[in-house]
């Protein structure tokens, strides 16, 4: 077909990654951390790769090989608080992602999935461990894909209370 649009295309395009270690440093300091993935914290944090978007978003762990895939505008202009606790949030789905675990499983709901619920939870204890109240954990877990509903359950999975729905 190329011969007749009289044009060629290179289909060899690769996704540049990058190390974890080169963009967030001392996260193997972080109790949280450690207590992910234990020993063998600095060695994960070494070989973790970071793909950076274009696109709008937040961050999120690859279902093919485990890798980050951030959002350069979130991590340019992101509160560094959300974002530091989005970092342990995404590590507990790195390492859930390590052991086997369906980080996608369409059988649940986003809201109860057990890898999310997980993940919200031990970016809650680190929060609570920071001294966040419970007003402003409440906006940290609030994202736009998220019914009242669906956020109103999460809180309450976590056992945080929310007077209302932030935003």
């Amino acid at each position: 077909m190329e011969s007749k649009l009289n044009v060629k295309i290179l289909r060899n395009a690769q996704v540049p990654l990058y190390h974890f270690t080169d963009y967030f440093k001392g996260f193997e300091k972080v109790d949280a951390i450690r207590r992910l993935f234990g020993e063998k914290t600095e060695r994960v944090l070494e070989d973790l790769r970071i793909e950076f978007s274009g696109r709008r978003g937040y961050m999120g762990v690859s279902n093919v090989d485990g890798h980050l895939n951030v959002s350069a505008e979130y991590l340019n202009k992101g509160d560094i608080l959300d974002i530091y606790l989005d970092i342990i949030h995404e590590l507990t789905h790195v390492r859930q992602f390590m052991e086997g675990a369906e980080l996608f499983d369409n059988r649940y709901n986003y809201v109860s999935r057990p890898t999310e619920i997980e993940a919200f939870r031990n970016a809650v204890e680190e929060a609570r461990r920071l001294g966040l109240s419970n007003s402003r954990i409440c906006e940290y877990l609030k994202t736009e894909w998220m019914t009242d509903e669906d956020f109103l359950f999460l809180a309450k999975t976590l056992n945080v209370k929310c007077e209302s729905v932030p935003g």
